[in-house]
């Protein structure tokens, strides 16, 4: 699914799409649980080996609501951001399916008995 749905923007070359692919390897499970055509992922790279060095892993879910979910990194070495992006974009889709689940979420649970008004 990722090599299938990630966009290689600005900063990113042609060459070193398999090796961010295998790198991001780690969000296939996360995202299993949508369709294919549910999910975008896009990652671009600012000030390549420079100062400001700067990843960004943007993912856009479509549900019933939009998700759009941000992770960046500001790492010197380019393997370490996008570990770090890859770590912080799991760690947001798990907290967005957490939220939106009926066992995790009392709101959204139905009440197996309605409490007495008294």
């Amino acid at each position: 699914m990722i090599g299938q749905r990630l966009h290689l923007a600005a900063g990113f070359h042609v060459s070193e799409r398999d090796w961010i692919i295998q790198r991001l390897a780690a969000l296939e499970p996360r995202l299993r649980s949508f369709r294919d055509e549910q999910v975008d992922l896009e990652i671009s790279l600012k000030d390549r080996d420079g100062v400001g060095q700067r990843v960004t892993l943007e993912c856009w879910i479509r549900r019933n609501t939009r998700l759009h979910l941000v992770s960046t990194s500001s790492a010197p070495e380019l393997a370490v951001a996008l570990n770090e992006v890859r770590n912080g974009l799991i760690r947001q889709i798990d907290d967005a399916k957490t939220r939106t689940e009926p066992r995790n979420n009392r709101a959204l649970r139905h009440p197996h008995t309605a409490p007495n008004a008294e």
